[in-house]
């Protein structure tokens, strides 16, 4: 230890025990792009499309559910024949593996303490929300959220209601805010 004192200093340790403490944090990602040329104000109406839905249904119904509401509350009406807009999502998941080190190492010259660490597998799932102009066949606004997956469907729904929230702030048509407490 006292090696490592010289080498480093007690503010240097500080800083190696820091760097070498597992901290797996991955925030909520969210981005918003749209064509600004788009007729956003003459759009009243929209319909769905399949897009890729995601591995399990329920979430599925979710989704397309809390979009619903969203659009609703900007005064867009759902309608199956000939709609202004066309919506579709598309849902993936990968999984990621992390080294996350136990401990710091130094060389046997230095006394001969060792580290360790450990791989960390998460689940990523990536959120992509699509509009396209029905006659122009043009994209006009996409959203895309990417989180960490919960083994809880409860937080994923919050992390779900949460990218979109993000998503709908920038979205072109204002509208009033929508509460999602009846969607689970």
């Amino acid at each position: 230890m006292r090696n490592i004192q010289r080498l480093f200093g007690w503010t240097g340790i500080v800083a190696l025990i820091g760097l070498t403490t597992p901290a797996v944090i991955v925030a909520q990602k969210v981005k918003v792009d749209s064509n600004p040329s788009a007729p956003f104000a003459t759009y009243k109406t929209y319909g769905w499309v399949t897009g890729t839905t995601a591995p399990n249904p329920l979430n599925d119904q979710r989704l397309h559910a809390s979009v619903d509401q969203r659009l609703a509350a900007r005064g867009l009406t759902q309608k199956a024949a000939s709609p202004d807009l066309i919506v579709t999502t598309h849902v993936t998941t990968q999984e990621r593996q992390e080294l996350v080190p136990t401990g710091f190492a130094y060389g046997a010259w230095w006394g001969g303490v060792g580290g360790g660490a450990y791989v960390e597998t998460s689940v990523e799932g990536t959120l992509i929300l699509d509009f396209y102009d029905a006659k122009t066949k043009q994209m006009v606004w996409r959203g895309v959220a990417t989180a960490t997956a919960s083994e809880k469907p409860t937080k994923n729904i919050e992390k779900m209601n949460k990218a979109l929230d993000k998503m709908f702030e920038k979205f072109p048509i204002p509208g009033g805010a929508v509460s999602t407490s009846g969607i689970n």
